[in-house]
């Protein structure tokens, strides 16, 4: 049996050499597809392969329904939101993800960008400090307890709102959880992002959440950019401007966003959340033992469609 790995965006060299390595020392054929230029390219993978590992790359019921021999697709990451699941669970093929592997870089980063924007861009002028300032953690998953970690050796003031975890796990962390997404803008001067897109959460983040973020506000988004009202988001800007958005995931009104608030926005040129050798390595051997591991043992644990 075949597994694939298939990027757009490559893996490291050394998370690739980890991948055909594990593969085929259990006795797997290893296939590469990297940088290609055309959604046909990733098709014509799909038909020959029993597994593809992907990243951000569109499994579509394209994708799908030419693979034949398909057996299961894996992305390496968190997210998900980039495979048709329908179309898999239709078709019997098993999805997956990779929680947790990324993880730490994601955090790291969005404390990277609150310091970033605190300290006004680096750009010579005076800015300010994270002790002392109460942020918001939006999803208390395994990204949103490292950023409330880190947080607390800058000694800012953490609270957390998830409706999916029990108030006792969030304040074992000695972070405050609160009852509502309301609470938790109207009390937190920065509020990190970690939500995912689904047909809840999208365009969730509106000009009625935000207009209650206190004075000199910051949103940090991390996630998915089709959880942010753009519109909304905008008039919030033009209306206060305290208000700063610093973004993993430049947003599609970006020209906008930065030709009227320049000094108040930053996106970062690709989506830089996993891009880290560490997480790299992670998300590569983690993704082949899942393969593994479900063609030896049937292991589903870590399926996304049901």
């Amino acid at each position: 049996m075949k597994i694939t790995v298939a990027t757009v965006k490559p893996f490291a060299p050394a998370a690739v050499a980890i991948i055909k390595e594990t593969a085929e020392d259990a006795g797997y054929e290893f296939a590469l597809l990297e940088k290609y230029e055309s959604q046909n390219d990733l098709i014509e993978a799909a038909k020959n392969t029993e597994a593809l590992i992907i990243r951000s790359d569109k499994a579509t019921r394209e994708v799908i329904e030419a693979g034949n021999r398909l057996k299961i697709i894996v992305r390496a990451g968190a997210g998900y939101d980039n495979i048709d699941l329908t179309a898999a669970s239709e078709k019997g093929i098993i999805a997956m993800n990779t929680p947790g592997q990324n993880s730490n870089a994601v955090a790291e980063l969005a404390l990277g960008l609150m310091v970033f924007t605190a300290r006004s861009k680096y750009n010579g002028k005076s800015g300010n400090e994270l002790k002392g300032k109460k942020l918001g953690i939006h999803a208390y998953g395994n990204v949103g307890k490292l950023v409330a970690k880190i947080a607390q050796g800058f000694g800012m003031d953490v609270f957390a709102f998830d409706a999916f975890v029990p108030k006792e796990i969030i304040e074992a962390d000695g972070v405050k959880a609160l009852d509502s997404a309301d609470e938790l803008y109207s009390i937190c001067q920065y509020v990190s992002l970690h939500i995912p897109s689904n047909e809840d959460t999208k365009q969730s983040i509106d000009y009625e959440l935000l207009s209650k973020m206190p004075e000199n506000a910051t949103l940090v988004n991390t996630a998915r950019k089709e959880v942010i009202h753009e519109d909304e988001l905008l008039k919030l800007m033009a209306e206060r401007d305290d208000f700063k958005y610093v973004s993993d995931i430049a947003p599609d009104k970006k020209t906008e966003f930065e030709e009227k608030f320049a000094n108040r926005v930053f996106f970062t040129p690709k989506k830089m959340g996993a891009q880290t050798v560490e997480a790299n390595l992670n998300a590569a051997l983690a993704s082949v033992k899942q393969i593994i591991n479900f063609f030896e043992n049937g292991d589903t644990t870590f399926q996304v469609n049901k």
